[in-house]
């Protein structure tokens, strides 16, 4: 009785797919001895363009926490309560493909606002201001532990013993 086994690899993921030179542990984009994928400098349209979302998204939780009215506040408000907790999932998913990060933070975003206002609802705590804060607190306890994690691993690559 002869079995056979049966492997399942995605394009790109084979042996045969991969140059001869490029060692298997490697990231298929990372350039040889440079940094991972997702630590590559950005471009100078990229980095505006995240620092224009930043600011907005803070000054929408700035609007919102300082209960400052202004025609700005309900769509900026609305940025951030998006963006804040999906770039804190899309740093904690950085070897993932751009295209199924984005999408991936973007659903989890929507949960992590949900799950806010559903808990707060339940404990007849709701407010918006409340709602705004909870979401940055989750989001920045996200953000650290990921750069925590990410420390840790490169500390433990760059010592020699």
């Amino acid at each position: 009785m002869h079995t056979h086994t049966m492997h399942h690899t995605f394009p790109g993921e084979g042996p045969a797919d991969r140059p001869a030179e490029q060692p298997a542990d490697r990231p298929p984009d990372g350039p040889p001895g440079g940094p991972p994928p997702d630590d590559r400098p950005r471009s100078g349209a990229a980095s505006l363009v995240a620092g224009a979302a930043v600011g907005t998204a803070a000054v929408g939780a700035a609007l919102s926490i300082g209960d400052i009215g202004s025609p700005l506040r309900a769509p900026f408000t609305l940025f951030f309560l998006v963006m804040a907790p999906a770039a804190a999932l899309a740093a904690a998913l950085g070897r993932m493909d751009p295209l199924g990060r984005a999408v991936v933070a973007g659903a989890g975003a929507l949960a992590v606002d949900l799950l806010v206002a559903q808990t707060m609802l339940a404990l007849h705590v709701w407010s918006v201001r409340g709602g705004v804060l909870a979401v940055a607190a989750l989001s920045g306890a996200g953000l650290l532990l990921t750069a925590v994690r990410r420390r840790a691993r490169h500390g433990r690559r760059g010592r020699v013993e």
